[in-house]
C-alpha cells in the first residue's frame, strides 16, 4: 500500500478517548488527528513521539489529519487498524502469502456464521471455501515478539469460533495476524491480557482453523506485508 500523498512529520502530545491524538506539526501549530486505532497502544503513545500524518482535503472531514505511523523502538510502526484488510488482500492478489494463492476470487466483509463478516472470502470452483480472517498485530513487549492481543477481546474470540465452525462446515479458515512492524521475528499469544482469547485460540486450532502471521514493511511513503514469521504456541 503506497500511501497517496507523502505523509505529514508531527510530534505527538498525548492520545485520548481512543480515537483521538493530539499533535504539534513541523511548523509549531498544534491540530487533533484522528487515531483509527480502539486498542490500548501499549508503548506506542508516549508523549514526544515522532508520529507520521495523512492529510485529507475532504472539505466534510472534521479533522484533516489522520495518524498513520509512529517511530518507536528504533522503528516504524503501523497504528492504523483500518489498513490491515486491505494489506493482506493486496499481499495475496500479489502472490506473497504463498498459503492463501490459487484461489479464483476474492470477496471481502461477506455476511457468514452468526451475524458476522469474513474480512476475506476466497472462492474457487476446484476447492472448498477460504474464511480468512485478519487481526492487526503491533504489541511489543520484549525485543523481536510481537504480541496479540493488546487488550481483551470478546470480539476475536467469537471470531476464532466462528472460522472452527466453517472448518466443520468444510471450508478452510484462516486467522492471519498482521504484523504492522518492521522489527518482529515470531507472534506469540498474549495469554496474560487475555486469557480467554488465549484458551480459543487453542480450540479453534484443534478444530482446524490455520493461523499465519506476517510481519510489514513499514514506511512513511507505504506500508507492504512482506515476510512470514512463525507463531509460538506456548
Amino acid at each position: 500500500m503506497l500511501f497517496p500523498a507523502p505523509l505529514v512529520p508531527a510530534r505527538l502530545v498525548k492520545r485520548y478517548k481512543r480515537f483521538l491524538a493530539d499533535v504539534i506539526l513541523e511548523d509549531g501549530s498544534e491540530t487533533t488527528a484522528h487515531c483509527a486505532n480502539p486498542g490500548a497502544m501499549t508503548g506506542l503513545a508516549l508523549p514526544g513521539s515522532p508520529v507520521w500524518l495523512s492529510l485529507s482535503d475532504d472539505p466534510k472531514r472534521k479533522l484533516r489529519y489522520s495518524w498513520e505511523i509512529v517511530e518507536a523502538d528504533g522503528g516504524f510502526v503501523g497504528i492504523n487498524t483500518a489498513h490491515p484488510n486491505g494489506l493482506v488482500g493486496e499481499a495475496v492478489a500479489g502472490g506473497v502469502m504463498a498459503e492463501l494463492v490459487g484461489y479464483a476470487r476474492m470477496r471481502r466483509e461477506v455476511k457468514y456464521g452468526k451475524n458476522s463478516r469474513i474480512d476475506i472470502l476466497l472462492e474457487d470452483d476446484a476447492r472448498p471455501h477460504a474464511y480468512v480472517e485478519v487481526k492487526n498485530v503491533h504489541l511489543m513487549r520484549s525485543p523481536g515478539v510481537a504480541e496479540f492481543p493488546d487488550s481483551v477481546t470478546a470480539r476475536g474470540a467469537k471470531h476464532l469460533m466462528e472460522l472452527a465452525d466453517m472448518v466443520e462446515a468444510g471450508h478452510r479458515a484462516v486467522m492471519v495476524y498482521l504484523v504492522q512492524r518492521t522489527d518482529c521475528a515470531v507472534l506469540r499469544i498474549a495469554e496474560d491480557i487475555d486469557p480467554a482469547y488465549a484458551a480459543a485460540f487453542r480450540i479453534a486450532r484443534a478444530r482446524g482453523v490455520e493461523a499465519i502471521a506476517y510481519a510489514c514493511r513499514v514506511a512513511p511513503t507505504e506500508i507492504r506485508a512482506d515476510r512470514p514469521i512463525p507463531i509460538d504456541v506456548r
